[in-house]
């Protein structure tokens, strides 16, 4: 037996000139700042990477071909875009380059597809990642890779190959997440050799984005949501806070950028919670205090809307609030309740299900 586990690496652009952008892991060995950059993408890895140079005082400037974060929830990509933009981070959208020339002072002349046109210090490439399997010639054993990307489509981390297994970043269509490729590890060991027979579950992962205001999610995107349940089945809990660290400082600006939590519950499965949504700080822990319930609270991975409001909190501030926000929901400026809609209609508020 085999087992490919050979991670991935970044894409490289396709443009003429593609070859002088570096890739975030060049981007942390440099011997100098970047200075003025342009990052290609708009992935988590172009953000989070954007939001950090900006801060560190790099004038930088990211190029979107489409969305921010595509696969996340809309209306909190939106929230992060704009406090990113208000905190000094340019956006170009709907371009990506179509020309990259060096300069004789030694900065990137970078062409868009939009027709303008920039001069940079650094152009850093982040438009998504290819599986490290090019040199493994997994073609001579049979083994079936995508030719756009090179990653492989498993089925209980086994290739189309009965033999030849595969984990992390190299499966098509799974989380790329660290801690996922370890558990998937550590349970195909425990299926291959210890006689167990639980396969990994992929679903419900909690997962966070480290841009400058941290974002974390459990479940679907209200998006998904509506494709997967029908919008009438679905109600919407959002709620506006402050969390105590940021009531502080006036330089977080709380009035217009304060912190967000989102909940999307089933209304046919006794308001199961089949999405988790939060914008703040400390996002990774409050994130993954609601995943461990939404893993365990239900026979169906899932919980209610009900048990999500009794969950205990793990630590005294953001999770607190988060919990407050679930446990209060009632028809009032701190919490509303609403049927999934277009961003033009005010939301509709209703009282949630008697706790």
């Amino acid at each position: 037996r085999a087992l490919v586990a050979t991670g991935g690496r970044p894409t490289a652009l396709s443009c003429p000139g593609g070859e002088h952008a570096i890739s975030s892991d060049d981007l942390f060995s440099l011997d100098k700042s970047p200075g003025k950059t342009c990052i290609i993408g708009a992935g988590y890895v172009a953000l989070e990477c954007g939001g950090f140079l900006t801060a560190l005082g790099c004038d930088t400037t990211i190029a979107v071909r489409s969305v921010l974060l595509r696969g996340f929830d809309r209306e909190c990509c939106d929230k992060i875009g704009a406090f990113m933009a208000a905190k000094g981070t340019k956006f170009i959208h709907g371009a990506t380059p179509s020309n990259i020339a060096p300069t004789a002072d030694g900065k990137y002349e970078v062409t868009f597809t939009n027709g303008s046109t920039d001069v940079f210090d650094t152009v850093m490439a982040a438009a998504g990642r290819t599986a490290d399997t090019a040199g493994l010639n997994l073609a001579a054993v049979g083994v079936e890779a995508s030719p756009k990307n090179g990653k492989l489509q498993c089925v209980d981390e086994q290739t189309n190959v009965p033999y030849v297994y595969a984990i992390g970043d190299v499966l098509q269509g799974l989380p790329e997440l660290t801690p996922v490729a370890i558990q998937a590890g550590i349970m195909l060991a425990r299926r291959m050799f210890g006689g167990a027979s639980e396969a990994m579950d992929y679903k419900n992962i909690a997962t966070a984005v480290f841009t400058p205001i941290e974002y974390g999610a459990i479940g679907l995107s209200e998006e998904e949501a509506i494709e997967a349940y029908g919008e009438a089945n679905l109600e919407v809990y959002h709620s506006e806070f402050v969390p105590l660290e940021w009531s502080l400082s006036p330089e977080r600006e709380t009035d217009t950028y304060s912190g967000f939590c989102k909940v999307i519950c089933d209304k046919t499965a006794n308001m199961n919670v089949v999405g988790m949504h939060y914008l703040g700080p400390n996002a990774g822990e409050v994130t993954q205090g609601y995943g461990v319930a939404m893993k365990k609270v239900s026979p169906q991975c899932g919980q209610s809307r009900h048990g999500t409001a009794r969950a205990r909190v793990l630590r005294p501030d953001c999770l607190t609030f988060a919990r407050h926000h679930l446990h209060h929901l009632r028809a009032s400026t701190s919490g509303t309740s609403r049927r999934p809609s277009a961003s033009t209609r005010p939301p509709q508020r209703s009282s949630p299900p008697s706790l």
